[in-house]
Order: C-alpha cells, then sequence, then structure tokens
C-alpha cells in the first residue's frame, strides 16, 4: 500500500460551542484523486480547510486531533503556514482571478517566494499554463487582463496560479460549481491530467462528478465522517445505510 501523504486523527472543530467535525479519521493517498461528498453544512470544506489550516483565519474555531502531512502534524508550533499553503494549494468554489494581467496572476506566488528572473519567470508561467491546459488558447494574451477571460478559463487561471509555486497537494472546493458543463468537462479532464504529479482531494455536491474523477470518495454528514472507501464501491456498495440514501437521492 501507499504510504498517506495527508492523515487526519481525531480531528475535531468548533465554531464557539458549536461542533462542525467529529473525529475524522481519514488518510489521503499521493497521486490520486479524493472525493468528499455529503449534503450542504455537513462539514465537507471546512475539512478541507483544516488541511491548508484556511480555518486559521476564522475568529473562535478550535481544532483539536491532528492532521499529518508527509509524517508532520501541521499544527505544531514550528510549522510555517507559508510554506505549508505553498506545499498545499487551494482552488476555490468561484474563480477569483486576481485584477491583473494573466502572466501577473501566475508569476504572483513565485515573485512573492523571492523569484525575480524574468527568464525564470517566463519559463514557469509557460509551464503551469500548459500544466492547466491553457497555454494554445492564451500564449498571445498574456498581458490582457484576467478580467477578460470565461469563468471555465478564469478557473483553469486560478489551477495555473496554484501550480505556479509547485504544490504537492491542491485543494478544490467546488471548483466546477459556477462553470457550464463544457468548462466543467476541461476541468475534470484536466485534474485526470495532473493527479500525475499532483494530489488532488475535490469537494463536491456533484455525486457524477465524483464518481467520474476519484479514485476514492468520502460521504460526510452531519460533520461526521460515514464512509470512505474505492469510488466504485461507495456508490455500488455503500456499507452504509445513509450513505446509500444520499446517493440514490432519498435526501441530502
Amino acid at each position: 500500500m501507499m504510504e498517506a501523504i495527508i492523515e487526519s486523527k481525531d480531528l475535531c472543530l468548533f465554531y464557539g460551542k458549536s461542533q462542525a467535525l467529529k473525529n475524522i479519521n481519514m488518510d489521503i493517498k499521493p497521486n490520486s484523486i479524493t472525493a468528499i461528498i455529503g449534503p450542504s453544512g455537513c462539514g465537507k470544506s471546512t475539512f478541507l480547510k483544516c488541511l491548508d489550516r484556511m480555518n486559521d483565519l476564522v475568529p473562535g474555531v478550535t481544532v483539536t486531533g491532528n492532521i499529518s502531512y508527509k509524517g508532520k502534524n501541521i499544527f505544531d508550533k514550528d510549522v510555517d503556514v507559508v510554506e505549508l499553503r505553498k506545499n498545499i494549494g487551494m482552488v476555490f468554489q468561484k474563480p477569483n482571478p486576481f485584477p491583473m494581467s494573466i502572466y501577473d496572476n501566475v508569476a504572483y506566488g513565485p515573485r512573492i517566494h523571492g523569484i525575480k528572473d524574468k527568464k525564470k519567470l517566463d519559463s514557469i508561467v509557460e509551464t503551469s499554463l500548459r500544466r492547466s491546459a491553457l497555454w494554445e488558447e492564451l500564449k498571445d494574451r498574456l498581458h490582457d487582463s484576467a478580467m477578460s477571460l470565461s469563468g471555465g478559463q478564469q478557473q483553469r487561471l486560478c489551477i495555473a496560479r496554484c501550480l505556479a509555486v509547485e504544490p504537492e497537494v491542491i485543494l478544490m472546493d467546488e471548483p466546477c460549481s459556477a462553470l457550464d458543463p463544457i468548462a466543467t468537462s476541461k476541468i475534470e479532464d484536466l485534474m485526470q491530467k495532473l493527479k500525475d504529479k499532483y494530489t488532488i482531494i475535490i469537494v463536491t455536491h456533484n455525486m457524477q462528478q465524483a464518481a467520474r474523477v476519484s479514485e476514492r470518495t468520502a460521504f460526510f454528514l452531519m460533520g461526521e465522517l460515514i464512509e470512505y472507501g474505492d469510488t466504485k464501491n461507495i456508490f455500488e456498495t455503500p456499507k452504509d445505510k445513509r450513505t446509500e440514501d444520499y446517493i440514490t437521492g432519498r435526501f441530502g
């Protein structure tokens, strides 16, 4: 068996007194796509945001248990959160390009991390746009505003921006929910190509998408991890009645 790249043990999260995650135990294998499904408000996005400590930014949040990334607890005092978020990148639900050129969007992260050399930046921009399947579409428009792109292109640009700092893990929070079916299909194709080089964890409301793109699926309900395993098994022979009810549309 492959070693897990990320492992959560007895992870609990509270917003004030309200408990949003209850003892989540889950391991994520490298170079694979893991989907997290479940109804709204079940803790999917909260769990995702724990993985790169985005919840640190929310007032009143308390976390217990631990999450290890490559064997080290990410909540340890000596963890550099900036470095953690470089290694574990995030792509959000709505495309959020910066109001600057396509080139500057992709070069933004590398510049922050100290890369100033124009040739090196040019190379990173091209590589990142190629990996996000945008280079051919945009190579003659690099100095246009990112805001001039379609929604689907903007989301792939956000993926390119994430790739530019060379993460190992990419978190995707409902990355296609604001996109049309054609743009969604392009992002799904892209995920399949990216998993050779990256580990992808996707939160999605779209069960067909989870079934199409992922190797493993986790079903969350009311802050609990109900079932987690091979996607085929989860969708075809779920062990828990609640998983079956959700997947067959009896609730959710």
